[in-house]
């Protein structure tokens, strides 16, 4: 059986979650991480060395690494939906995963959830927040356009493109900060929310984590 370990909050590991919600796959879900520790024991060390949730175990295959995650799990178990034959056709997704991991995350993740909404307002670089603000709009007008002539960002249907991206959604549309106008990104949030799994793994309440640094 496929074993996950990681707490529930965890931005990455409800990538994973998703995904696995999405393929119908059994699962343990073992929590790690945040008030959960476990992350330095050695048995945890020995399957990732950077002490980091998520790490999957697929009867004997470990990975570690969210996005990898989501690459091992969609071969083996997701095609054709999640996982396209044809190396050109899988680029499409691959080109949208690595995006939002070296640009849509880093600017709303690290920069406007965790500069803004996980900050203690005294503490807060209310400039830094701006800044990132301000991308996380230029990133979502860049979705709008990507999302003109399609309900999904891989096409007619869900596919692994969606899911980095999209786990950003539910925060980035729950915290207090200017958004721009994105009726196409905001119809895919729609849609996205009619699943059952993105309603079970993402849409988690995350207001404990509000001015809170600490894991």
């Amino acid at each position: 059986m496929l074993k996950v370990w990681g707490r529930r909050d965890s931005f990455n590991l409800q990538k994973v979650m998703w995904l696995v919600g999405e393929l119908g796959l059994e699962h343990e879900q073992v929590m790690a991480g945040g008030s959960y520790g476990g992350l330095d024991d050695p048995a945890f060390r020995a399957m990732n060395p950077h002490g980091r949730v998520p790490v999957i175990d697929d009867d004997g295959v470990v990975v570690w690494e969210s996005h990898a995650i989501l690459r091992y799990l969609a071969a083996k178990h997701g095609a054709p939906a999640f996982w396209a034959e044809d190396p050109a056709e899988r680029s499409q997704a691959d080109r949208w995963i690595d995006w939002s991991a070296t640009t849509l995350q880093p600017d709303f993740l690290n920069g406007v959830f965790w500069g803004f909404y996980r900050t203690p307002e005294a503490e807060r670089d209310t400039a830094a927040v701006a800044t990132k603000v301000a991308a996380c709009a230029r990133h979502m007008r860049q979705l709008d356009r990507a999302l003109a002539d399609r309900p999904f960002l891989g096409g007619d249907r869900l596919g692994l493109a969606d899911i980095p991206a999209g786990t950003n959604l539910f925060r980035y549309y729950g915290v207090d900060i200017e958004r721009p106008s994105v009726p196409n990104v905001e119809a895919w949030y729609r849609r996205l929310q009619d699943r059952p799994a993105y309603r079970e793994h993402v849409m988690l309440p995350f207001d404990h984590l509000y001015g809170r640094l600490a894991y």
